[in-house]
């Protein structure tokens, strides 16, 4: 396929170039790059399929926080190519979403070759997701049943919204049950995401995590799926989803997610710093 500058967008805020890609073998298979970083997968005519691993593990999130086919009302703090709004909307039609994007260049490239399904109640807020989240309206306030934290500047986390006080205004939208979801990018020896680990234990009275062995064992750079609720998490059946994805991870919680925080400390607004960034070679092609 020729290359067609329509693909890409030079993002105003960030500087970085984000470029859409469709792939050679599976038409409607598009991925997202940002400066060369895989940012989302989206299948136009799949909706309810997620490529990504981390991405998956997310959904597994979905599926589980309410019985299955339920509306649900969700809050996406980073929209990428609006990948898990689209399965939001499949899996459970008539859910109440908003998705907050710094980017508005990003949206428009996005919506512009990739539009979002007819019928999906999807509103996109734009802003810095903390300032946005901090403003969101009043109805939301402990109604939210899921609310996803995906938010990269380029390949790294910005260090604002990985605080204590972050998650706070995140928390205090949840309903009783509803689960906070965050994708945690991290490598050898795993310091930020242990102690993004701790920082949601102090906001949450359950916290779960999710990778595969070799990310848990600190081996590679690679993304660590958090999950926290106040409500006891509804994943009695999620070791078994993890085992059978095409990529299989582990569910750790309890003990053994205290054995993996192993008094890592929980990030401030004063002591944030932004997640570590991944060796050029993480993402190159084979």
């Amino acid at each position: 396929m020729p290359d067609d500058p329509s693909l890409e967008r030079r993002l105003s805020v960030s500087g970085h170039l984000a470029r859409l890609e469709e792939s050679r073998q599976v038409p409607g298979s598009w991925t997202l790059t940002v400066d060369g970083t895989p940012q989302s997968h989206v299948e136009l005519d799949r909706p309810d399929w997620l490529g990504f691993e981390y991405v998956r593990r997310i959904g597994h999130a979905i599926d589980l926080v309410r019985p299955e086919g339920e509306a649900i009302t969700a809050v996406h703090l980073g929209g990428g190519a609006l990948t898990l709004p689209r399965y939001v909307a499949a899996t459970r039609p008539g859910s109440r979403q908003q998705v907050v994007e710094l980017e508005s260049d990003l949206v428009d490239l996005v919506r512009e070759h990739l539009p979002l399904p007819r019928g999906a109640q999807v509103r996109v807020r734009h802003g810095d997701a903390r300032e946005v989240l901090a403003k969101l309206p009043a109805g939301l306030d402990g109604a939210v049943d899921l609310a996803v934290v995906d938010i990269f500047s380029g390949a790294r986390t910005p260090a604002h919204v990985t605080s204590v006080e972050f998650y706070e205004l995140l928390e205090r939208r949840l309903a009783p049950h509803g689960i906070a979801t965050a994708n945690v990018a991290d490598g050898a020896g795993l310091a930020f995401a242990r102690s993004q680990a701790a920082t949601l234990s102090q906001v949450f009275e359950h916290v779960a995590i999710t990778a595969d062995a070799s990310m848990l064992k600190g081996r590679r750079f690679g993304n660590v799926v958090m999950y926290a609720s106040h409500a006891e998490l509804p994943f009695a059946g999620l070791p078994r989803r993890l085992a059978s994805d095409p990529a299989p991870a582990r569910l750790v919680e309890g003990e053994e997610l205290r054995r993996f925080i192993a008094g890592a400390p929980a990030v401030t607004d004063a002591t944030a710093v932004p997640s570590p960034p991944p060796a050029r070679s993480v993402f190159l092609k084979r």
